[in-house]
């Protein structure tokens, strides 16, 4: 059964156990959501995996135009656009985590995820916030 989470014992040990994220709809502007927070995570360890059909690379990095294989997906899309990279996530069997930044919430794409055994899902949170909050604050 998926999880849904909002602890943060649970988003503690989500953002241990990842290493590897797919970045739907990673931006080149450092400026938005979508490109500074993968910069933020990749300077925390996390290897990065763009995908965006839009360009070539990213950050230094091949851009894919799909998703390959990879822990968790986080994703920067359209709420309405969610439940397709869902289907592509569950449909490969090896994603361990979907992450939806904050003001992405689709209850629909969680259910979705919730047939597969494992799933991890993360609603309407910003994953550079929660990594300084649960791991750079002195209140940890």
């Amino acid at each position: 059964m998926t999880t849904v989470i909002h602890e943060d014992q649970k988003l503690r040990e989500t953002l241990r156990s990842v290493r590897v994220l797919a970045v739907v709809g990673m931006s080149r502007d450092f400026e938005k959501a979508a490109g500074g927070v993968p910069r933020f995570l990749k300077k925390r360890g996390y290897r990065i995996v763009p995908v965006n059909p839009n360009v070539k690379e990213l950050e230094g990095l091949k851009a894919y135009s799909n998703l390959l294989d990879i822990d968790a997906i986080v994703i920067f899309r359209p709420s309405a656009e969610v439940v397709s990279v869902v289907k592509d996530a569950v449909a490969r069997r090896d994603v361990k985590v979907i992450w939806m930044q904050e003001d992405i919430r689709d209850d629909d794409a969680a259910r979705l995820a919730e047939a597969h055994d494992g799933m991890i899902v993360v609603q309407d949170r910003c994953m550079a916030k929660e990594y300084r909050r649960l791991f750079e604050s002195r209140l940890k």
